[in-house]
């Protein structure tokens, strides 16, 4: 999934951080939210102006981002 278009960075928004279309939601909130156990249903009913795909974009960016990291041993 290209989540380039989805997860946005403002300097003035959020103290910089990812959030979701512009909006003030970041994608640490929806990582948060579905790491304590709510559903994807339960995310969309608490956020209508979240959708599926910006749930989706939050997972494949962290996806991304896990794949990226690597360790380095000493």
């Amino acid at each position: 999934m290209d989540y380039h278009d989805i997860i946005t960075i403002e300097p003035g928004k959020r103290s910089g951080k990812l959030c979701i279309r512009g909006m003030r939601i970041t994608v640490y909130d929806i990582l948060e939210y579905l790491a304590s156990g709510m559903t994807q249903e339960e995310i969309l009913e608490d956020f209508s102006e979240l959708t599926s795909e910006d749930i989706k974009a939050c997972l494949a960016f962290a996806a991304d981002r896990e794949k990226r990291l690597f360790v380095v041993s000493v």
